[in-house]
């Protein structure tokens, strides 16, 4: 283990952080387009959601210039020079990244568990387990974090393995299970509420996708950091997951008003607020739902409309 640290590989060090780093520059672009959107397309919408979509873009832009230094840091600042991939103490912004992913991680989960949280009716059982592995998930990467700091070079990162897998393991376990959760309470949905079956045929879609992609790349870097520990390659596949996270989110914001059929134009006039957030807390009222005509053709629609059940008004988020 000593020589291979003494004479690092370049292709699973250097060039994994640099592949690692245009991956996520990427995706980082692709969420601030999202977030952009989101704020031209609902400029109306409550300010603490307005805000939730800046922490999560903020954070993320941190965890990009964590990334990028660290490039720069090993690339350049040390050019031709080796030791510090081989004996050096790990560089500190690479270290926080890790904190940081997580934190956006832990934020979309948590939104995304206060869905399971209505679509279930308010399963206390449930979304307490969510909350509390989305908890989990957050705290033991902040000991990894800790443990890192205390790491005299990259070589020890093998007696970390136990500590980085429960990690990893912990963030797909909650991928999975809250997609499963929100996929169990949609399909129920769908089979007491059939006008509205187009509606929630596409939020299973949705909620399969997002928790599959995560999830994929969370259990992939789990595998990579069990098979190689002492080299980048899982690092490189971790800087794109916090990316991931908040796209998805970001993502479910924008497709609000596509999902109910009411059209992509300025939609931001008609929405004042995560109609999800308000009105299925509301106690149900026995009177029609009136809102405004659909602007793309979408027959389903008035269905679903004429439904009595309010959670129809807030079934996107």
């Amino acid at each position: 283990m000593s020589t291979e640290f003494t004479l690092p590989r370049f292709d699973n060090t250097l060039g994994a952080l640099l592949v690692g780093f245009a991956v996520s520059a990427t995706a980082f672009g692709m969420l601030t387009i999202q977030v952009v959107t989101y704020y031209r397309r609902f400029p109306q919408d409550k300010a603490a959601y307005k805000a939730l979509a800046a922490l999560i873009w903020s954070i993320s832009f941190v965890d990009q210039a964590f990334i990028g230094y660290a490039v720069y840091f090993y690339t350049i600042t040390n050019y031709l020079d080796p030791l510090p991939l081989a004996t050096g103490k790990p560089q500190w912004t690479l270290i926080v990244q890790m904190t940081l992913g997580a934190v956006v991680g832990a934020i979309v989960k948590a939104c995304f568990t206060l869905r399971v949280w209505r679509f279930s009716y308010r399963n206390w059982w449930l979304t307490g387990y969510l909350f509390l592995m989305v908890l989990a998930h957050l705290g033991t990467v902040t000991a990894f974090t800790v443990k890192c700091f205390e790491m005299p070079s990259f070589a020890y990162m093998i007696v970390l393995k136990s500590l980085g897998t429960v990690c990893l393991g912990i963030g797909v376990v909650t991928d999975v299970s809250i997609a499963a959760a929100l996929c169990f309470y949609l399909q129920k949905m769908r089979s007491s509420h059939s006008t509205a079956d187009p509606m929630i045929n596409m939020l299973i879609i949705y909620a399969v996708n997002t928790g599959l992609l995560t999830s994929t790349i969370s259990l992939a870097t789990l595998v990579l950091f069990n098979i190689m520990p002492t080299n980048f390659v899982f690092i490189c596949m971790y800087f794109v997951l916090s990316k991931l996270y908040a796209i998805s989110f970001l993502a479910t914001l924008n497709t609000r008003q596509i999902i109910r059929g009411r059209g992509t134009d300025r939609e931001g006039r008609e929405s004042t607020s995560f109609s999800m957030v308000t009105e299925s807390m509301r106690p149900s009222v026995r009177m029609p739902i009136q809102l405004p005509t659909p602007t793309i053709r979408g027959e389903y629609w008035q269905d679903v409309t004429r439904s009595r059940d309010p959670k129809f008004t807030s079934l996107t988020f």
